[in-house]
């Protein structure tokens, strides 16, 4: 598509900026930001939407957006005094106010670029991770439920906003859809937005019932729905639970979702293949999928060298294969995960999973006290990050204080028990267990962790060693060969030389780990 305007030519299909037969050079960023603010003239674009269309979500000053506005304006012959084409409107947003025409390009427009409405006026496409909460529907007609449902509705609106790269509908414009018909497919449309969730409360006698489903604004299709069903307590206490665990699961399920749209798309963007590269990682921790996801995220980089998530999704990766023993130079990998995580910061020091990440670098690296600082400070930016309960879990065993590393992954399982990283969460309390000499219930848990996911080698063979340490051999010889199945590289050499911790009982757990894993005929290297 062309976009016209005094003098200018706006060329969405080969990105360029002409002024006359002129081609400007601008930056891909100044461009987006331009194209957007066009195809949106019809209204007030707010500062919030151009970050989260622009930047992904991503935190951006005032400044730092003003900065590029000037440099939109500079390029089109504009200024932040005449305002003749992108006008300010202070504590509202921009909106183009140039005369604009539309001509279509002999070249079609990509697919998933953008909608068209019967006047072949161009309609963006909704932000990615972009969702309405609608208020939930109060089925029992008592005041206090219904004061229960909007808590409900309004807290996750903002619980959702703080999930890196999501896009969420304010809560007072979601009100206005409150006990009305309501077709998903125009509401999608009319807010652009991906998805609606949407759902009831239902108090009997002694329980309150929570319904919600997940729904695509585009085909209507439901992508997800559960249940809340408990005995009555504390309404309080049960808001704060069940927005919880909506959070945690809605994180997982967007991801997905954006997921299988991406392979769907015949042009997928950097943002696109990040969601690919996240849903892979959050499946399973074999060397074959931690490949695809790298693959994705590189691919990412290529096409936006800066790209936040991209960064993150690496740095996951470096850790995960280093953290799992899949590899014998461990310190490369941690290396190039500090770099990128140090990038990230210097752009973003509030991006959650970046500081988890960054805690996780520390505590392999044998700095457990400063690793639990990170952890509580990604809680402290994400306060359903359940992961970071689990991990200060973790890293208790690290610094001597195994004694309370059950009670925070508890915590974590209590708040999200259907979460997709709950394997996790129960592998480091068996490996806990482990250092802390407790085979047999380090057994159920790594069991347990397995019943939730099969695709995380260091789980069967860890689970291998503790079989060995209490004399089941062929057992732990079943695990050990399902475990080298899924790594047939893996010897027990990648365990040795790594000082996670200075902590004597870690150490001789450690150890004794090692030895269980020769019992089970794992190879020595």
């Amino acid at each position: 598509m062309r976009y016209l305007f005094e003098g200018h030519a706006l060329d969405t299909d080969r990105r360029e900026l002409c002024r006359g037969p002129d081609v400007l050079a601008v930056a891909p960023q100044v461009f987006d930001l331009l194209a957007y603010l066009i195809r949106h003239r019809e209204r007030v674009v707010s500062k919030d939407e151009l970050i989260s269309a622009i930047w992904n979500g991503r935190a951006v000053s005032d400044a730092a957006l003003t900065t590029r506005l000037n440099v939109v304006r500079c390029a089109i012959g504009d200024n932040g005094e005449q305002q003749r084409l992108i006008k300010t409107l202070p504590r509202k947003g921009f909106r183009f106010v140039g005369a604009v025409q539309g001509v279509g390009n002999a070249m079609a427009e990509p697919a998933g670029s953008a909608m068209h409405d019967g006047n072949s006026t161009p309609v963006p496409s909704p932000p990615h991770l972009s969702i309405l909460v609608l208020p939930l529907a109060s089925l029992g007609g008592e005041p206090d439920q219904d004061y229960f449902a909007a808590g409900i509705t309004e807290s996750l609106t903002a619980d959702l906003s703080r999930i890196d790269g999501t896009f969420v509908i304010a809560c007072n414009t979601a009100l206005t859809f409150r006990g009305k018909a309501i077709d998903v497919r125009q509401l999608g449309r009319e807010l652009n937005v991906k998805y609606v969730l949407q759902g009831s409360v239902q108090r009997g006698a002694d329980r309150l019932r929570v319904n919600v489903q997940l729904i695509d604004a585009e085909t209507r299709a439901h992508l997800w729905t559960d249940r809340f069903d408990k005995p009555m307590t504390d309404l309080l206490e049960m808001q704060d639970e069940i927005v919880t665990r909506l959070a945690n699961a809605l994180d997982a399920q967007l991801i997905e979702a954006e997921a299988r749209r991406a392979e769907r798309a015949p042009h997928p963007d950097a943002i696109d293949l990040c969601f690919q590269g996240r849903h892979l990682w959050n499946t399973g921790l074999t060397p074959e999928r931690l490949a695809q996801a790298r693959g994705f995220f590189e691919r990412a980089l290529v096409l936006d060298p800066e790209n936040v998530e991209a960064l993150v999704g690496i740095a996951h990766v470096d850790l995960s294969t280093a953290t799992t023993f899949m590899v014998n130079d461990r310190d490369a990998y941690f290396n190039a995960a500090d770099v990128n995580l140090t990038k990230v910061l210097s752009m973003n020091p509030r991006h959650a999973r970046a500081r988890l990440a960054f805690g996780v670098l520390h505590l392999f690296t044998g700095r457990g006290s400063q690793a639990i600082v990170e952890f509580e400070q990604a809680l402290a930016l994400d306060r359903n990050m359940a992961t970071a309960h689990a991990l200060i879990g973790f890293a208790k065993v690290f610094v001597g204080q195994g004694a309370e590393s059950e009670a925070h992954i508890q915590q974590a399982l209590r708040i999200s028990p259907r979460d997709s990283f709950t394997y996790r969460w129960m592998h480091w309390l068996g490996v806990a267990k482990l250092i802390l000499g407790a085979y047999e219930e380090a057994i159920d848990w790594l069991r347990r962790s397995l019943e939730a996911n099969r695709n995380n080698t260091i789980v069967h063979l860890q689970l291998a060693a503790a079989l060995a340490l209490v004399g089941l051999i062929d057992d732990a010889k079943a695990a050990a060969r399902e475990g080298l199945a899924l790594d047939p590289a893996f010897t027990t050499r990648r365990t040795r030389g790594l000082i996670l911790s200075t902590d004597p009982t870690f150490r001789a757990g450690s150890r004794r780990i090692r030895d269980g894993m020769l019992l089970a005929g794992i190879p020595e290297g």
